[in-house]
């Protein structure tokens, strides 16, 4: 299937993300350690696919349509202190999204992109995302 293509999606779990290590390196600019992303071989080989995933929906910013699907509930996720970036993924969506409901569990696809060197974004983004079920 070429990158990005109609084709089928690829079914992914959480644990196919936990393939990474992270190491902290200091931000000056921001003065704090960043965990910074080495993807291993199996989610590497998924990169700029489209691949298919199911979770919880986390509301970033309403007004602003901005979601990130997560493999725990709000009240464990990542930014709650309870789980690794690993199981986290930023959403950009094909088209304006409906709105979702914290903690709606959707199954989404969409092209799979890895983020090892901007700070200001997750180490995995899912784009031209559309909800499956």
């Amino acid at each position: 299937m070429p990158a990005g293509g109609s084709g089928e999606s690829i079914p992914i779990t959480w644990k196919t993300l936990t393939d990474v290590t992270f190491r902290e390196r200091l931000n000056l600019q921001e003065r704090n350690f960043m965990k910074i992303p080495t993807f291993g071989p199996t989610v590497r080989e998924l990169e700029g696919k489209q691949v298919q995933i199911k979770g919880y929906m986390i509301p970033v910013s309403l007004p602003d349509d901005i979601y990130v699907i997560s493999e725990k509930p709000m009240s464990s996720c990542f930014f709650c202190g309870s789980a690794g970036p690993e199981t986290l993924m930023e959403l950009e969506f094909k088209s304006k999204p409906r709105r979702f409901k914290t903690d709606e569990i959707r199954t989404l696809k969409g092209i799979l992109q890895l983020n090892a060197d901007r700070t200001d974004q997750l180490c995995y983004r899912m784009t031209s995302v559309e909800v499956v079920e």
